[in-house]
């Protein structure tokens, strides 16, 4: 079997117990999107809630690394979870923007920032006719 063309890689920490950092390297695209969506499941099957996504080292990420990532968010929300992207690369970030994800996805610019969104409820929606803090 051929090693991929862009190979992919990703490194988990648990910063808290219902926390997982998922830091990504290279490209995730079709080619390594299985890859990233068996560290995701393998995290929500160990109980994590929240996923802090470091995209900063991605240069590159087409549909299929996209539709991950709206799939782990709409898991997490079944357990009051979140997902927070942090530090997308330029590339990354306007994919996120132009397809309205970072509408969804809480945006972080470190670690720190999404820890504390993570603490303040950030990114969870609101039912109708709840007033915002």
């Amino acid at each position: 079997m051929p090693l991929a063309q862009n190979p992919l890689s990703v490194e988990v920490e648990l910063p808290r117990e219902d926390v997982a950092l998922i830091t990504v390297d290279g490209y995730l695209d079709v080619d390594t999107a299985t890859e990233f969506q068996a560290h995701l499941a393998n995290q929500l099957h160990h109980g994590r809630r929240h996923f802090l996504l470091d995209l900063s080292s991605v240069p590159f990420m087409d549909s299929s690394g996209m539709n991950i990532i709206l799939r782990v968010y709409q898991e997490t929300r079944k357990t009051e979870g979140s997902v927070h992207v942090i530090s997308p690369t330029p590339a990354v970030r306007r994919i996120l923007d132009l397809t309205g994800v970072s509408i969804t996805v809480p945006i972080s610019e470190s670690v720190d920032e999404a820890l504390t969104r993570v603490d303040e409820g950030a990114g969870l929606p609101q039912e109708p006719g709840e007033p915002s803090v």
